[in-house]
């Protein structure tokens, strides 16, 4: 039986998760209207996943005959400085997912909920891959410097960014 404060807990989580994919939305079309069309389509992309890593948890309450409640969502950021800077955001957002994913996983450790543990396990590997992604692309970035034509390759490869 799912108790009372990690149902709780997950339903924040899923706000959590659904927040994030408005802000990669939210970081999408700041890109498309800067002619980032690369980045804009990684960002997309990544809002699509952080949908369904909402959605992830919202099957797992009610599979484990949990209540889901939708909690409102936060307006995301609509202006950012730079590329560079709309990828920090995403790097220091990831960092702060995998905390709260952390904190959730001890939670289910305490209440000793073995199927919210397994469950969780693929988010925290998930959340490995996320971090290493957005530092790998804030280092590229960061080479790139002021140089246009290095921002612009960046940008392209980031729109080479394969469907999952």
């Amino acid at each position: 039986m799912l108790g009372k404060k990690l149902e709780d807990a997950i339903n924040t989580q899923i706000k959590d998760e659904l927040y994030s994919s408005y802000v990669y939305q939210s970081m999408s079309a700041w890109a498309s209207s800067m002619n980032f069309e690369g980045a804009a389509r990684w960002l997309s992309m990544q809002a699509r996943e952080e949908h369904e890593h909402g959605m992830r948890l919202y099957q797992f309450l009610l599979d484990r005959g949990g209540k889901v409640i939708l909690q409102a969502i936060p307006q995301p950021p609509a202006d950012f400085a730079s590329l560079l800077a709309v990828f920090e955001q995403v790097q220091e957002h990831e960092g702060k997912v995998t905390a709260l994913i952390h904190q959730l996983y001890e939670l289910a450790l305490a209440e000793k909920d073995y199927p919210a543990q397994v469950m969780l396990h693929w988010f925290i590997t998930e959340q490995v891959e996320e971090e290493a992604s957005a530092a790998q692309i804030v280092d590229t970035l960061r080479l790139a410097g002021d140089h246009p034509q290095g921002v612009l390759q960046v940008d392209r490869m980031l729109g080479t960014r394969a469907e999952e």
